[in-house]
This record gives C-alpha cells, structure tokens and sequence, in this order.
C-alpha cells in the first residue's frame, strides 16, 4: 500500500478530536473547521473521519441513536451515554486489558479490542429533574 499523503485538513481534524471529551458528531467537527478552512467540505470531513477511522487514529462510535461520533481517545475504554440529553462520555474503569484477558479465557480466539457501552442518567440531567 501507497503512503498517505499528508493532509493539513486531516491532522487538524485529529487534533481537534483530541482536545474534546464529548465526542462530536461529523457536523460538530465541520461547524469547527471552517472556522479554520473556510472553504473546507463537509464531504471532505465526512472522508477524513472514515479515513481517521480506519486507520485507527480516532475511534468512530456507531449505533448510539443518531448520528455518529467520534473519539479521539483510541485506547480500549467504556463509554456512557446519557438517555435524556444524548450526552456521550468517557467512563474511566479498571483496566480494560484485564477485562479483554479474562473475556478471553473461555474463547477460542483472540480478543484484540472491546467497546462497553453504559446507559442511564448523567449528573447535570438528574441535577435538572430534581429543579
């Protein structure tokens, strides 16, 4: 395989996942790059993130009702999603390599990665309901 052109477009995209901590969706990382390219696509950063992706740079979190997110934060860890606001956050555990180990003494296989996904209630929407 070719090597990847470097693109000033895609490294701030990276840099820019890795200033936040809410996990953006593909419109909230464009809405901030034009500020930075004004003439920058959404097309353009719809293919950087697939690209990022899937050269395992950021982390794309699928399937969490809507549109999708993206992290980039890429080292095994949970994630928590709050059912009332939407709000995706980063749920610090215990070592998720042991959790990958211990799945994996009864497998056949090996396990090389793992997502957790915790739902419920985060601190500012239960502060709201008791407002």
């Amino acid at each position: 395989m070719a090597a990847l052109k470097y693109s000033r477009q895609r490294e701030s995209i990276k840099e820019f996942l890795m200033t936040r901590t809410d996990h953006p969706t593909a419109d909230t990382v464009y809405e901030n790059m034009k500020s930075i390219y004004p003439n920058i696509s959404l097309g353009t950063v719809y293919r950087n993130l697939s690209l990022l992706s899937d050269l395992g740079e950021i982390k794309k979190l699928a399937s969490f009702g809507g549109a999708d997110r993206f992290d980039g934060r890429v080292e095994p860890h949970c994630h928590f999603m709050c059912t009332e606001c939407g709000c995706v956050i980063d749920l610090e555990t215990e070592d998720m390599q042991d959790i990958m180990k211990r799945a994996g003494e009864h497998f056949n296989g090996i396990i090389t990665d793992c997502s957790a996904r915790f739902f419920g209630m985060c601190e500012d929407c239960m502060k709201k309901e008791k407002n």
